[in-house]
């Protein structure tokens, strides 16, 4: 009885200093200052575009330029910090599309028939198989002296079968 009442009281006391960790979730911060800046000026793809962005740890500024398909430049320059996100976006340049021509002026190309090109397989020669050339021994019995056929033993047969 004494055993069980000092195992309880030891339980009780090691369940008393355990203490849960505290896994409180902490607010993101920014790593630290950082800036960064690359751009792209390809004349023979017409590939021209950019992005730079820098934090004071607090605050994110930056811009990015993207060429459109139209012929235009987009500009995206953005603010992100405590309040949100702000982007000012503005365009350069003037947008091109191609001419439109209606339906009623394409013509389509005329289908010629393609030449073919299978040939026929010639026939291959063939042989017929030359037939085995098979004899069957002559098979003698060493008792009798008297022919058997190939593959077959004559076996004497016992007068009885004690078991």
């Amino acid at each position: 009885m004494k055993i069980a009442m000092i195992a309880v009281l030891l339980a009780v006391a090691g369940a008393q200093a355990y203490q849960q960790p505290n896994y409180k979730s902490s607010e993101y911060s920014s790593p630290m200052p950082y800036s960064f800046a690359w751009d792209v000026n390809d004349d023979a793809s017409d590939n021209h575009y950019a992005h730079s962005e820098s934090s004071n740890g607090h605050a994110v500024t930056g811009s990015y330029r993207v060429a459109l398909p139209d012929g235009r430049t987009q500009i995206v320059t953005y603010r992100a910090d405590s309040n949100g996100y702000v982007a000012d976006v503005k365009y350069e340049g003037q947008a091109r599309y191609p001419e439109y021509k209606p339906v009623s002026s394409y013509s389509a190309p005329v289908y010629q028939t393609p030449a073919p090109i299978y040939r026929a397989p010639t026939s291959p020669a063939y042989r017929a198989p030359v037939a085995p050339a098979y004899r069957a021994p002559a098979a003698t019995s060493a008792r009798r002296g008297s022919t058997v056929a190939p593959g077959y033993v004559s076996l004497p047969v016992p007068l009885a079968y004690r078991g």
